[in-house]
């Protein structure tokens, strides 16, 4: 492990994703965030952007090693986007410096039967992370208010006794993701959600890039042309998201995705300020530990002594 970076580049390194940040909702507005923002850096300013990526996985690499060496604390980084916004490729680049042993990706797709069986919340609760450890989910129960609000008609496969599509059914998911969320962080567990702010006019550019390219034929699915009709509905849908789930300890961070480039430099900021945020350290060692480490120690040079004798 290498020395801790400076104060300095972990200060440098938080400020990427503040601007991006949203810890109430009561004023938020999607429109207000263009997906093209690059906060003031240009296409001339790619190799300090790519320093900045740089420092930002060591720095999460570093502080991922003292998360998993406490084992207090778990942090759960939920994905949200539409498609091509560069979810797949951001959690690539950014966690590409964390340790395996501490860290698990969990994909949410279309639900199984077994899960379609119980609570909404139930397949995302069962991968949560362990203490010490870092969670990623790729997409996560935030799709029960986004596609089934876009596709109503999911709701009949739930099942749930006296359950109808309307404003009271959203405001109750609503109210039980706040609550969820509350209830992670009152017992050790980081929040932060991320959503890829991607513009209708780029993702119709890399739609047109995996049509064209065969290297990227295989990303490329019919059913996210149709989902691209109902880009008005997902956009409210997940401006009203936002605006009722945002909280100090469980923010928003809605994220400009047009510039895959910017867009991992922030994500990877937002995930080193939620470390940052935690009392990270190595335990210490006292007592009767100390006593047993002298004794091992003594242990060991007895044994190289009796090897150079040929004992």
């Amino acid at each position: 492990m290498n020395a801790p970076k400076t104060p300095k580049a972990l200060s440098e390194t938080r400020q990427f994703s503040r601007p991006y940040r949203i810890d109430n909702g009561a004023k938020f507005r999607l429109r207000d965030i263009d997906p093209g923002d690059t906060s003031q850096l240009t296409a001339v300013d790619k190799p300090r952007a790519r320093e900045a990526l740089q420092m930002g996985v060591e720095l999460l690499a570093e502080m991922q090693d003292r998360l998993f060496a406490q084992n207090r604390y778990a942090v759960l980084v939920v994905f949200q986007a539409m498609d091509a916004a560069g979810k797949d490729s951001a959690i690539k680049h950014v966690m590409s410096g964390i340790n395996p042993q501490g860290c698990e990706v969990s994909s949410f797709k279309q639900p199984s039967v077994e899960e379609l069986d119980h609570d909404f919340l139930w397949r995302c609760a069962r991968r949560l992370p362990e203490r010490g450890r870092i969670g990623i989910f790729n997409r996560s129960y935030y799709e029960e208010v986004l596609v089934v609000r876009v596709h109503p008609g999911y709701l009949a496969a739930e099942r749930v006794p006296d359950l109808k599509a309307g404003e009271s059914l959203w405001q109750q998911r609503y109210k039980d993701i706040r609550h969820f969320e509350r209830y992670l962080a009152n017992n050790g567990t980081l929040v932060r959600k991320i959503f890829l702010h991607v513009s209708r006019d780029q993702q119709k550019k890399r739609f047109l890039e995996r049509l064209d390219d065969p290297a990227k034929n295989w990303k490329f699915s019919a059913a996210d042309i149709a989902e691209r009709a109902h880009w008005k509905q997902y956009m409210e849908a997940y401006e009203d998201a936002i605006r009722e789930t945002a909280a100090p300890h469980a923010p928003w961070y809605v994220v400009p995705a047009d510039n895959k480039w910017f867009t991992r430099i922030v994500v990877a900021s937002a995930i080193v300020d939620a470390l940052a945020s935690l009392d990270l350290d190595y335990p210490k060692v006292t007592g009767e530990k100390l006593k047993e480490f002298a004794a091992a120690k003594k242990a060991l040079l007895a044994e190289g002594n009796k090897s150079r004798r040929g004992g």
